[in-house]
């Protein structure tokens, strides 16, 4: 594959050719500092246009040469482009062969969205090394499992050894502690061996506080709006060009070189663009147009309910792949657990849920006593494989105050009932690490930082953060490495006990989504939904054709058993194929029938999932 010509950083060409480029215009000189054979050489660069470039090319570069530029102040950095930091956010740079590795994935030709089962991990925190190796000793496991895509949280150079990733500060560096470039490299080449696609999670909205050398450079930054982390990254404003061209140039650099199958886009909702043609709606097309002739997907994290983000550009929107659906959890979380503060104050109906499953929404322009506004749009008319659901991830498990997965919240069983409301649900599923086995160990949030004066304010933050949903107590202390330690999983328990009978009910769920045609096509399959508020029970009827074999889901959340008519049988009879409540799967008494008639009432085991087939 050849070389991605990049407007910024060090691209290597080959046969010692380097091209170094830096986009400073506030700057009236800049030189590149050379570290080569022990001594410091400084090269001055010409500003070669108006636009505020500095670029040279060299042809005495060898891979692994160590770099920085040196200001018209004086002031030395690494290059905030680079793509390796070996020594961490604040040393030289190091440049990369991307041509030199011996990639044997050519019969990988992606997996469909829509036929996706995803499992989001922490690289640091999934293995006892905590690096890419780390994970690649397990894709067979994952695979075991069933799972046909991993999504990788951010990886991009953050400051120290530990850290979610959300902090990273070179948008284009591999983290050094993971492994770096060759290590991530390895890792996707090793999934797509097996079949397994990759999702990076990546931040466009936002950089870290410490090491991000991007200040000062140019226009990246603006305090025309206000993130949750201080000023926002200039889209629209003077110079934004640039800075668009350097988050959608980092889109393409993680799928050429790294042959990244697909990108999670953080908290869009912080991007602010009020320009003609919106930043994400550049990536999309500008994704969409690499894309050839294998696809590439975006699906983005928002909490806007906004449909346009998933609608086709030719129907006026941003033609972004797919999104989380943070209705899905909250709806589930809140029927499973009864908590209501936060945002979870919007949610605990059953017919929260069956709107979301049948919309991808459940506040779609209705009244969020939460927001106190009405919230969201018509997502009705999407498909639902545009939406991506899970029962945990690393927002909604870390941001607790201990880190609490929902095995440590409630009963085995609500367990095995909210697995099985996403693994069979008409959108995409996606695990969070060790929620397979049951994994007992909290995901906490953890730094380590270098400034005392950040230490202390990530330590009062975290505090003020969580008071909306707890009021007592205090969080582990981020900087704490036990706070990490804690965090990691035990993958012995996999093996043991209730942890092996989840381990076993997950496979098998899995296997029914892939192998029941009316369960894993979501664009085609026909869908009824009902709701019994009263009783707690959501009823889900799908098929893909008269001719063709239907199912027939029947959750109950309720603690209790529950009779209940369920119109969705109509005048079929219905062979129960699968029981949560079964010996088999550690239940203690099942209740439901083997066999549903028409017109007769259905009890149906507390706190269970029933899957029923007809034809």
């Amino acid at each position: 594959m050849g070389a991605l010509i990049l407007n910024n950083g060090a691209i290597y060409t080959g046969n010692g050719k380097c091209r170094f480029s830096l986009w400073a215009p506030n700057f009236k000189a800049v030189e590149l500092k050379l570290c080569l054979h022990g001594e410091n050489r400084y090269i001055a660069i010409d500003k070669k246009d108006d636009i505020g470039y500095w670029r040279i090319t060299l042809d005495d570069i060898p891979p692994e040469t160590q770099y920085m530029f040196r200001l018209d102040n004086g002031r030395e950095i690494p290059d905030p482009a680079s793509h390796y930091q070996p020594n961490g956010v604040h040393e030289a740079s190091q440049v990369v062969c991307h041509d030199d590795f011996p990639w044997a994935d050519a019969l990988f030709h992606g997996i469909e969205l829509s036929h996706m089962i995803i499992y989001e991990l922490h690289v640091g925190t999934f293995s006892a090394a905590g690096t890419f190796e780390g994970v690649v000793e397990r894709l067979d496991d994952l695979a075991d499992l069933g799972v046909n895509a991993i999504e990788l949280m951010p990886v991009a150079q953050f400051p120290g050894s530990r850290n979610w990733g959300y902090d990273g500060v070179y948008p284009y560096g591999v983290q050094n502690s993971y492994g770096g470039p060759a290590g991530l490299k390895k890792l996707v080449n090793e999934c797509h061996k097996k079949g397994i696609a990759v999702i990076l999670d990546v931040v466009y909205n936002h950089l870290g506080p410490e090491g991000n050398y991007l200040w000062g450079m140019g226009n990246y930054f603006t305090d025309k709006y206000k993130s949750p982390w201080g000023n926002a990254i200039n889209f629209d404003g003077p110079l934004s060009d640039e800075v668009r061209q350097f988050f959608v140039e980092n889109a393409i650099y993680w799928l050429h070189y790294y042959h990244i199958d697909a990108l999670r886009l953080d908290a869009v909702h912080a991007i602010f663009d009020f320009v003609a043609t919106p930043f994400l709606q550049y990536l999309s097309e500008t994704v969409d147009m690499y894309s050839k002739p294998k696809k590439h997907y975006l699906i983005a994290e928002s909490d806007l309910n906004d449909s346009r983000l998933i609608r086709d550009t030719a129907l006026g929107g941003y033609g972004i792949d797919a999104q989380w659906s943070d209705d899905y959890h909250h709806s589930l979380h809140t029927l499973l657990t009864g908590e209501s503060s936060g945002y979870y104050r919007d949610f605990g109906k059953i017919a929260h849920l069956v709107k979301t499953l049948r919309e991808g929404y459940a506040y779609s322009g209705n009244y969020s006593g939460f927001r106190k506004r009405r919230h969201g749009n018509y997502a009705g008319d999407r498909p639902k494989g545009q939406f991506v659901v899970c029962a945990q991830n690393h927002d909604q498990v870390g941001n607790r105050m201990m880190g609490q997965r929902l095995g440590a919240l409630v009963s085995f069983e609500a367990v095995k009932l909210a697995a099985a409301a996403v693994i069979l649900s008409p959108f995409v599923p996606m695990l969070f690490m060790g929620e397979e086995y049951g994994e007992d160990a909290p995901f906490q949030y953890f730094v380590s930082f270098s400034d005392n004066a950040l230490i202390n304010g990530v330590r009062k933050g975290r505090k003020s953060e969580l008071k909306e949903f707890q009021k007592k107590g205090s969080p582990p202390d981020p900087q704490d490495e036990d706070t990490f330690l804690r965090s990691k999983l035990n993958w012995e328990k996999r093996d043991e006990g209730s942890h092996k009978t989840l381990l076993n009910f997950y496979k098998a769920l899995i296997r029914i989504r892939k192998d029941t045609p009316a369960i894993s096509s979501l664009n085609t399959a026909r869908m009824e939904v009902e709701g019994h508020e009263g009783k707690k029970i959501a009823a889900i009827k799908r098929w893909l054709d008269d001719d063709a074999e239907s199912v027939l889901c029947l959750f109950n959340f309720n603690k209790d058993a529950v009779q209940t008519a369920v119109s969705l049988c109509g005048t079929d009879v219905w062979e129960k194929i699968f029981d949560s409540a079964d010996a088999a799967w550690g239940g203690v008494r099942t209740v439901s029938p083997d066999i549903l008639l028409p017109d007769e009432p259905v009890t149906v085991t507390g706190l269970s999932f029933t899957l029923y087939r007809h034809g």
